[in-house]
């Protein structure tokens, strides 16, 4: 568990670092040599989000989601509940993220859509969100479980 943990939290940090070294990048190219990156607006909107959904799965295992504490301050046993209603809702949104991107009719795959700059399946672009859904799910389990 330390392992995926540690991967998460490298996984977030290294998006969020590419992000913004790419934008960066991208600002000098565009003010010195006129002339930017034209998939790096995209590349980088991808990295953020990517940073965002992996740090989601990293702090469900650390229980510093947004959460309203007031309740749990008194009740301690609504912790658990929380984390129960968690991993519930967090199977709900991996479940249809996969059909979103995966269903033989309608899903993503076989739209064949691809990305505007980056000439990328968009499958593969959307893949993050039932991955981190699964993660988020095995990182609220060990926390329900009291390994923290």
């Amino acid at each position: 568990m330390k392992i995926l943990t540690s991967l998460l939290y490298f996984l977030s940090s290294f998006f969020i670092f590419a992000g913004v070294a790419l934008a960066f990048i991208n600002v000098v190219a565009r003010f010195v040599f006129n002339k930017g990156l034209e998939w790096a607006f995209e590349l980088t909107s991808y990295f953020f989000i990517y940073s965002v959904f992996f740090a989601t799965a990293y702090l469900f295992k650390k229980s510093e989601h947004i959460r309203v504490t007031l309740l749990l301050e008194k009740f301690s046993f609504l912790d658990k509940v929380a984390d129960i209603i968690s991993i519930i809702y967090l199977s709900i949104i991996a479940y249809f993220s996969y059909l979103y991107i995966f269903d033989p009719e309608l899903g993503l795959k076989a739209s064949k859509e691809i990305s505007i700059d980056l000439n990328v399946p968009m499958w593969v672009i959307y893949l993050v969100l039932p991955i981190s859904m699964v993660l988020s799910i095995i990182m609220t389990i060990d926390h329900l479980k009291g390994k923290h």
